[in-house]
């Protein structure tokens, strides 16, 4: 058993790059599990410059000076920031509040419903519907009782989004002002042999910043191109229900069924079966078919490809090491995996083996 773990780690550790890669992953690792809530606002900010720098860059690519650009572009993000924060915001909060109230008609019309079943299913006995009812009553309880927690908590979150309103843009700023000597300061505590780790930065850094700048176009488009057909037709709550369908994106496939639900449910409770809640739900559908088939390939057209399997394995794993955010970067972590294991420096016998 000794010397099978002394051949395995002479295979994978024997050069000093491959240690250095592992110190960097555990100790990255390591500060992400401990510190995540603290670092939030960072993480953040991390996110948002990753984003705006790609529209720096094409801005320098026409010429522009590089401080004239980060202004400019800072100033429009600082513009769409206070858009959210004073006006989109407060819409969902609002309509999500409606939302929560109309919730019990919507329990007691489907309770109508059910006690109607016998009549129509003789084999479907009243006992059966009772079960039903009851746990309908208990579901929308119980999802009172959460709503109810998180409005007492409600207070800690306002202080936070302030905090974060502050903090975050001022890290964006100094991340897009000084990117090249935070980076420099960085570099500074690497090894000078680091050319194994510096190849897989370069692609992680190409990957990421793809990933998150197509990632959040998309989510701004289909939210965009969700509530104009929405809204055209009154459906209710539409803001809230384009940013739910918008956001879904984020998580592959998963994403794109949870949300359906509260949308067709919507369109149910105020049309019924009729003409416009099929325009409804098939303009809704037509809109996934597109983000799926023609937005996710234009977007993410240099995105490296991984099976779809892979992909939700690894929003599972990612997601429920670090939440959102594991969900979020799921697919840059999975490329980070994938890079790992084929360009990880093996022992000298075993590259002159695979060549």
């Amino acid at each position: 058993m000794i010397n099978v773990i002394k051949i395995w780690f002479h295979r994978y550790f024997s050069d000093p790059q491959a240690v250095l890669l592992a110190i960097l992953l555990v100790a990255s690792i390591t500060i992400l599990m401990t510190m995540n809530q603290i670092l939030a606002p960072v993480l953040v900010s991390i996110v948002l410059a990753y984003l705006l720098e790609g529209v720096i860059k094409s801005l320098q690519d026409l010429h522009f000076p590089r401080p004239l650009a980060v202004f400019l572009v800072f100033s429009i993000f600082i513009t769409f920031l206070v858009f959210i924060i004073i006006v989109l915001l407060p819409l969902i909060s609002y309509q999500l509040t409606e939302l929560i109230r109309e919730l019990p008609n919507m329990a007691a019309q489907v309770q109508r419903y059910i006690k109607d079943i016998p009549d129509h299913f003789p084999l479907i006995s009243n006992d059966h519907v009772d079960g039903v009812i009851h746990l309908i009553r208990k579901k929308v309880d119980e999802i009172g009782k959460t709503l109810l927690s998180y409005s007492l908590a409600s207070i800690p979150a306002v202080i936070a989004l302030i905090v974060y309103s502050i903090l975050v843009p001022l890290l964006v700023f100094f991340f897009l002002k000084d990117k090249e000597q935070i980076l420099a300061w960085l570099i500074s505590f690497l090894p000078q042999e680091r050319t194994v780790a510096e190849n897989i930065w370069k692609e992680m850094d190409l990957q990421m910043g793809n990933y998150i700048r197509g990632k959040v176009y998309e989510i701004f488009l289909v939210s965009t191109f969700t509530y104009f057909p929405f809204a055209y037709f009154g459906l209710h709550y539409s803001s809230l229900l384009a940013v739910l369908v918008g956001l879904s994106v984020i998580i592959p496939y998963i994403g794109a069924v949870v949300v359906t639900i509260p949308v067709m449910i919507v369109a149910y409770f105020q049309w019924g079966i009729e003409s416009t809640f099929f325009w409804v739900i098939g303009i809704y559908f037509i809109i996934q078919i597109l983000d799926g088939n023609v937005l996710v390939p234009l977007l993410f057209s240099e995105a490296v490809n991984l099976h779809p399997v892979a992909i939700v394995v690894a929003v599972l794993v990612f997601g429920g090491i670090w939440g959102f955010w594991g969900v979020f970067f799921a697919i840059p972590l999975a490329t980070l995996v994938k890079a790992l294991i084929s360009t990880w420096p093996r022992s000298p016998d075993e590259q002159l083996e695979l060549s």
